[in-house]
């Protein structure tokens, strides 16, 4: 098979570089480190090419976008302006402000099943994009002008960003903290570096990823067997194999095997957003599935035990401090009960991308604030029982407060809440993140200021 050299245009880019960095190009040429060029050789698959690697390319373009935004819209979710979204301190990184809206109520569950079940389903691609490319990690010299050097460092970026957000995400969603460092410190501004790498690297290569996949027919690539399989012609980014040995799969082959698993981490993740049998197919995700039956028989993300709340606290003596404008009414179970009461069929939804959907009874968090004196509150704190953590407080918006379907939850599908539900009485807002949605509630300070 003849072809151009695969270096040329490199080569041509270093002839027109300044004096030094030529001599340093030319110098890295002639002295490579033992072995080098002999393990570059040995990646002799006949499916690797710009084809195959940009219909990847194009598959990680459309998805990656979609896990970018619904990551950013899950951070807005948390009320950064409140302080309570974390990390708290991001500078000039932090989203646009904007009031979370509490509808559609189904919004946080869809943004954060999206962001986890998809971040899933595309690993088996990232993978397979890494394994196209995998020759140009040894090819020698690593870079052959300041261009070149300068887009290595950004496919570092690139490259390191997305292993290291599947690897920290992954790990959040197993419960499996690992790493040593606060995660969503890191997953947070590991993201922005990921999100700059990943433009600069679209900016560079969507004209060569169009080309590319204009050169191929796609239905005809999938008609072929491995007997059809030939090597695409030499390409100026080395993708190709120089001596490529013989086809053993097809590309329809290999598409198949990315795409049958990423369709199975799907299946065994997508259960964990759904009510009914599916659920029990969540088996990658360990809070996600059913851990009983009856009406409280759902997903539980802290119990009552891990948040050290125990049952005598949440007994007869438990009273619920309603506060607003200096003073302050303080009601029992009781007296809850008694007041009207409201019915809502709303989600629930866990930052490890787990959901769930069930029918809430309670009194609303605008006739507390109404009885509390507040009138129209700016905010509220709402404090739970468990006296630490992470989210044992959480600071509602105005629309958060005064929604119709905004409630102080006391029943749930008709029984009380059981005591890893939130019993005696728990926060449900519409659209709102779980682990805002406070269990064991002790205390409601109605605010005249957003701010507190």
């Amino acid at each position: 098979m003849t072809g151009r050299d695969p270096g040329a245009a490199d080569r041509g880019t270093a002839r027109d570089a300044p004096a030094f960095p030529r001599r340093l190009w030319r110098a890295l040429d002639r002295h490579p480190p033992p072995g080098a060029l002999a393990v570059g050789r040995r990646w002799r698959s006949p499916l690797r090419g710009p084809w195959l690697t940009s219909v990847f390319g194009l598959v990680l373009l459309i998805g990656l976008p979609i896990v970018i935004i619904t990551g950013l819209l899950d951070y807005a979710a948390y009320g950064p302006q409140f302080g309570q979204a974390l990390p708290r301190d991001v500078g000039w990184l932090r989203p646009p402000p904007f009031e979370w809206p509490t509808r559609p109520d189904w919004l946080f569950r869809v943004s954060q099943g999206l962001h986890v079940i998809l971040g899933i389903v595309l690993v088996p691609v990232v993978l397979a994009k890494l394994w196209s490319v995998i020759p140009k990690l040894f090819a020698w010299p690593p870079v052959r002008s300041t261009a070149q050097l300068l887009e290595r460092l950004s496919l570092l970026l690139l490259v390191g960003g997305i292993l290291f957000q599947i690897a920290t995400g992954l790990l959040n969603v197993q419960y499996a903290y690992l790493f040593g460092f606060d995660f969503y410190t890191a997953h947070y501004f590991g993201g922005w570096v990921f999100i700059a790498a990943f433009v600069s690297h679209v900016a560079l290569k969507l004209p060569r990823m169009i080309s590319a996949l204009r050169s191929r027919p796609f239905l005809a690539e999938l008609r072929q067997g491995p007997d059809d399989t030939r090597p695409e012609p030499p390409d100026p980014d080395g993708l190709v194999a120089p001596r490529p040995g013989p086809a053993t799969v097809s590309r329809r082959g290999a598409l198949t095997l990315v795409g049958g698993l990423s369709l199975l981490l799907g299946g065994l993740t997508v259960g964990q957003t759904t009510d009914g049998p599916l659920r029990r197919t969540a088996l990658l995700m360990p809070r996600g599935r059913q851990p009983g039956t009856g009406p409280n028989g759902f997903p539980v993300n802290r119990s009552a035990a891990a948040a050290g709340v125990t049952q005598e606290r949440t007994g007869p003596g438990w009273r619920l401090t309603l506060a607003a404008a200096g003073r302050t009414v303080t009601l029992d179970r009781q007296q809850l009960l008694a007041l009207p009461q409201h019915t809502a069929t709303l989600p629930i939804a866990c930052v490890e991308g787990w959901s769930t959907r069930q029918t809430w009874t309670g009194v609303r968090l605008r006739d507390l604030a109404a009885i509390a004196g507040a009138g129209e509150p700016a905010s509220a704190l709402v404090r739970s029982l468990e006296r630490a953590g992470l989210f044992n407080q959480a600071q509602l918006q105005s629309n958060q407060i005064l929604g119709p379907d905004s409630l102080l939850a006391l029943k749930v599908n008709g029984v009380d809440l059981a005591l890893d539900h939130g019993y005696p009485a728990r926060v449900i807002v519409p659209a709102l993140p779980g682990v805002h949605c406070t269990k064991w509630v002790a205390t409601i300070d109605f605010r005249t200021t957003a701010g507190g």
